[in-house]
């Protein structure tokens, strides 16, 4: 019997990458859970294990290169190899919408950066580092947003925009790098989810937004590469 496909989900102990991380598993996946917060992490990953998911915990800062090497160097020792990357980990760290604070005229360059830094630059870094694991066939899922759309974009929230527009361009880059082999690389907008960062208010539930990361974490292997995509759809960028 083969082994179990393994992926492993950035920023996964709540919210979006803990219900990407239980319906992989629910697939099949062996799922590494990873987290910067590692109580939380290990409480979520009991909570799936006591389901009888097969499910690891992993410490992870996205934003400490010797962290995403010791992740890589982890997994290169256990496993030999991976077969899915979700990049779900982010922030959004501007003024909510609305705020006289959220303005481009407002904005300080250091949230800028550190949007940067967390939401497009640690992406860059684990791809750099894990799709050599997946040995020529993979999956990654940069999880995006529809607020870094050049075809739609308007003012308010620099930062996560900018970062969310640079992560659409590191998703093409490696995409187009790739296309030679069997890696697929997209970049996911789940749509607006009722997460911490979306809100009480947001139309579409947990498994909802999900379903749209999940589905480019499953492609076969004539799905698409270098795409943008909500709900398994085509979008703009």
């Amino acid at each position: 019997m083969p082994p179990p496909l393994t992926a492993v989900i950035t920023g996964a102990y709540r919210g979006l990458g803990l219900e990407t991380a239980r319906q992989l598993a629910e697939r099949g996946y062996r799922v590494i859970l990873t987290a910067r917060r590692e109580a939380e992490g290990r409480t979520a990953v009991a909570e799936l294990a006591a389901d009888g998911h097969d499910v690891l915990f992993v410490s992870l800062d996205v934003t400490a290169p010797a962290s995403a090497l010791a992740l890589r160097d982890e997994l290169a020792a256990r496993f030999g190899r991976i077969d899915v990357l979700v990049n779900n980990a982010g922030i959004f760290p501007d003024p909510g919408p609305g705020s006289p604070a959220a303005g481009i005229f407002e904005a300080e360059l250091d949230t800028i950066r550190l949007a940067l830094e967390t939401n497009t630059l640690a992406a860059l870094r684990l791809c750099q580092l894990l799709i050599p694991l997946m040995q020529g066939r993979g999956r990654v899922v940069n999880v995006s947003s529809g607020m870094g759309q050049l075809s739609e974009m308007n003012g308010g929230c620099p930062a996560y925009r900018l970062s969310k527009v640079a992560l659409n361009a590191v998703t093409r880059i490696f995409a187009d790098e790739l296309r030679d082999t069997g890696v697929k690389v997209n970049s996911v907008c789940p749509g607006w989810v009722r997460t911490q960062m979306g809100g009480p208010d947001a139309p579409l539930t947990l498994a909802e937004g999900a379903a749209g990361i999940i589905w480019a974490a499953t492609l076969p292997d004539d799905g698409p590469s270098g795409g943008f995509f909500r709900h398994g759809k085509a979008i703009a960028w």
